[in-house]
C-alpha cells in the first residue's frame, strides 16, 4: 500500500524557498538588506518605530466627526440638565467642558463640581444655591409661560439668575400713559408692559432697572432696551406725541431718524438719554450673560485661610452708615493704601502701579450677599515717583445693604508682584434706622468734600447724594486720622427722623457743633446753628461743615455734634477723634 504522504525532501525545500521569499519582501519594504559582517555574524539594522495612528493630528473632517460623535452621547438627564436646568448660569467655558466629556462617569463629577463651586457653604451637605435655583425654575414655569415653558422667557431668564426683583410696576392690559419727562413727557397709549426693578445685582450695578413689553399681546413678555417699544401709537401719525411734538418744537419723524438705540421723542432730558445709551447697552448685555468673576487668582484668598507666601500688602479700610430708606442702608468702604508699597513699573518716563481689589460681603449663613472687583492705578512721571511714594491711594466702595450682621473680606493684589497680597476681614452691624427714634448717620472727617453737578448727584466715586465727600482713613483700630495744618477738617453727617411741628409743618432742632483740644481740655470752636435754615420742613436735614487747621497746634482733638429736638424733645449727639500734625 502506498504512503499518501509527500517525501521530506519535497517539503523542506519548498518551506525554505517561501520562509526566504518573505524575508526578502519584508526588507524590501523597508528598502533594507542585511549584511553580513567580517567575522560572519549578520547585524540587523534598527527598525523604524511607526507612528501611534492613536496620537496622530486629526483631519478637520475627523475632527468634526469627533465632535458630532460627542454630543450625540449627551442625551436623556445629561442633555435636559445643560439645555434646561442651568441653561441661563453655566458660563460658555464650563459648557465646553462639559461637552468635551467622553463618559457618563465624568459628567457625573462635573455636575457635583458644579454645583460645589456656587455652594454658599461648600462645608454643608445642602446646597442652598442648587434648591433656591431649582425653586426659581419652578416659579418661572408656573407664572411666565406663554406658549412655551416659563424658563424660555425673558421674565424667566432674569427671575432664575438673579432672583425676584425688589419692586415690579406692572401694567398688565397697557392703556393711557403719561410719559415721565426722560421719555419725552406727553400721554400715550402702551402695550402690556413691566419694569423690574434691582436694588443691586453682583457683576452689574446699583438700581438696576429691566424692561419687559408684550407686543404680541399674548403674555410673551421680552426684555426691551428700547423705552418706546411699549408706545403702542408709535408708528400712528399724529398720535401719542410727546410734549415737544405737541408745542411744535419738533416732528414725530425726528423718533426714527436720529439712529441709536431707542425712539424717544425729544425732551428736556433727551441729552442725557443719549449720553447714556452706551450704559444701557453695556447693562443689557451683563445681564444675559453669567457675569465672570475677573480675579479668580484671588478668590481663593476669601473662600480658605490659605497663608500668604510673599510680605503681606497692609492697607486701612473705614466703614460708614449712611439711611437711604428704612430697608436699605448704604455703607461707603474706604480703603487707603501707601503708595510707597505699592510696586512701580517705569515704561517712556511714566512709573506706573496697579493693584486689584476683590471683596466679598456674607451674611451669618456664609451665603454671598454682594461681590465687587476693581482695579486702582496710579501713575506718575518717573522722576516724581519718590515724592508720589509719601502719598496714598483711596479706593471707595458703597454697597446697598438691609439692616443685620454682615461679614466683609477684603483682598488685595500688586499686580506688579504677585506674592505681595494683602487681606482684610471684619464683621460689620449695618443699623436699622426706626421711624420714630431720632438717629444719625456716621460722621465722617473728610480731606475732600465739594458739591457736584446736577448730573452727577448719586453716581460716582465719594458722592453721596449731591455732595462728593472723600473720607479720611485712620491707620488702625481706635487710631484717630490724621490731618496737616495745612488742609481743611470737613465734616459731614445726616439727621434722620426729626419732629415736624402739626402747625407750622416745620422742625425745631438746634445743632450745635464742637471741637476739643483733647491735651487742654477747652474747645477751640464752638458753634450753633438752627435746622429751619437747612430744610425747616424736612424731617432730615445734612449738616456739611469745614474749617481751616492752619491756626491749630500740632496735638489730638475731637469734634463734636449734637442735635436738640425741640419738637420731640429728644437729644442725640455723634463725635470723632482727629489728629493735627
Amino acid at each position: 500500500m502506498k504512503s499518501s504522504r509527500r517525501p521530506l525532501s519535497v517539503l523542506v525545500p519548498s518551506t525554505l524557498i517561501m520562509l526566504s521569499l518573505a524575508a526578502f519582501a519584508g526588507r524590501a519594504v523597508h528598502g533594507q538588506t542585511t549584511q553580513p559582517a567580517p567575522d560572519g555574524v549578520t547585524k540587523v539594522p534598527p527598525t523604524e518605530e511607526k507612528p501611534d495612528p492613536l496620537k496622530r493630528r486629526l483631519t478637520d473632517k475627523e475632527r468634526f466627526k469627533q465632535q458630532k460623535e460627542i454630543k450625540g452621547e449627551l442625551h436623556g438627564v445629561y442633555k435636559k440638565w445643560i439645555d434646561e436646568d442651568v441653561h441661563w448660569i453655566i458660563t460658555d467655558t464650563e459648557l465646553q467642558a462639559f461637552k468635551s466629556l467622553s463618559n457618563d462617569e465624568e459628567r457625573d463629577q462635573f455636575i457635583e463640581q458644579f454645583w460645589l463651586r456656587r455652594n454658599p457653604n461648600p462645608d454643608s451637605p445642602d446646597n442652598e444655591f442648587r434648591e433656591e435655583h431649582y425653586a426659581r425654575i419652578a416659579y418661572a414655569d408656573e407664572h411666565f409661560a406663554a406658549g412655551k415653558p416659563g424658563w424660555k422667557t425673558d421674565r424667566g431668564h432674569i427671575y432664575i439668575a438673579y432672583g425676584k426683583p425688589d419692586s415690579i410696576d406692572a401694567h398688565p392690559s397697557g392703556g393711557n400713559y403719561e410719559r415721565p419727562q426722560e421719555e419725552g413727557g406727553g400721554e400715550t397709549a402702551t402695550f402690556p408692559f413691566e419694569t423690574w426693578h434691582y436694588r443691586y445685582l453682583e457683576g452689574i450695578g446699583d438700581n438696576i432697572d429691566i424692561e419687559f413689553v408684550d407686543t404680541c399681546m399674548c403674555g410673551d413678555y421680552h426684555a426691551t432696551i428700547d423705552r418706546s417699544e411699549k408706545d403702542a401709537l408709535k408708528t400712528v401719525p399724529g398720535a401719542g406725541l410727546t410734549q415737544s411734538e405737541e408745542q411744535g418744537q419738533s416732528k414725530k419723524a425726528d423718533r426714527f431718524s436720529g439712529g441709536g438705540l431707542e425712539q424717544l421723542g425729544k425732551g428736556p432730558m433727551s441729552a442725557m438719554n443719549q449720553s447714556k445709551q452706551f450704559d444701557r447697552l453695556d447693562t443689557f448685555s451683563k445681564l444675559f450673560a453669567p457675569p465672570p468673576i475677573k480675579f479668580k487668582d484671588m478668590e481663593q484668598f476669601l473662600t480658605s485661610s490659605k497663608i500668604l507666601t510673599g510680605p503681606p500688602f497692609l492697607f486701612d479700610v473705614r466703614t460708614d452708615y449712611v439711611k437711604v430708606t428704612n430697608d436699605t442702608i448704604l455703607v461707603p468702604l474706604t480703603l487707603s493704601l501707601k503708595n510707597s508699597d505699592i510696586t512701580f513699573s517705569n515704561k517712556d518716563g511714566v512709573a506706573m502701579g496697579t493693584v486689584n481689589i476683590l471683596g466679598r460681603v456674607t451674611n451669618l449663613n456664609h451665603k454671598p450677599i454682594q461681590t465687587f472687583e476693581d482695579t486702582v492705578s496710579v501713575q506718575t512721571p518717573s522722576e516724581l515717583l519718590q515724592r508720589s511714594k509719601n502719598n496714598a491711594s483711596v479706593y471707595w466702595k458703597s454697597l446697598p445693604l438691609r439692616p443685620g450682621l454682615y461679614r466683609v473680606d477684603i483682598v488685595i493684589k500688586d499686580v506688579n508682584n504677585p506674592d505681595h497680597v494683602g487681606t482684610w476681614s471684619r464683621s460689620i452691624n449695618v443699623p436699622k434706622y426706626d421711624d420714630e427714634q431720632l438717629a444719625t448717620s456716621s460722621l465722617i472727617l473728610a480731606d475732600q468734600m465739594e458739591r457736584v453737578p446736577s448730573k452727577d448727584i448719586g453716581a460716582g466715586n465719594f458722592v453721596i447724594g449731591n455732595t462728593r465727600i472723600r473720607p479720611r482713613v485712620p491707620t488702625g483700630a481706635a487710631v484717630p486720622v490724621i490731618f496737616h495744618r495745612g488742609q481743611n477738617l470737613n465734616f459731614w453727617m445726616q439727621v434722620y427722623n426729626l419732629g415736624i411741628d402739626e402747625k407750622s409743618k416745620k422742625n425745631d432742632a438746634t445743632i450745635d457743633y464742637e471741637v476739643m483740644d483733647m491735651a487742654t481740655n477747652k474747645a477751640v470752636l464752638q458753634t450753633q446753628e438752627s435746622s429751619t435754615k437747612l430744610s425747616p420742613n424736612a424731617d432730615q436735614v445734612t449738616l456739611e461743615k469745614s474749617m481751616p487747621l492752619a491756626s491749630l497746634q500740632p496735638g489730638k482733638y475731637k469734634v463734636t455734634i449734637k442735635i436738640n429736638d425741640g419738637v420731640s424733645k429728644k437729644q442725640i449727639s455723634e463725635s470723632a477723634p482727629f489728629t493735627v500734625d
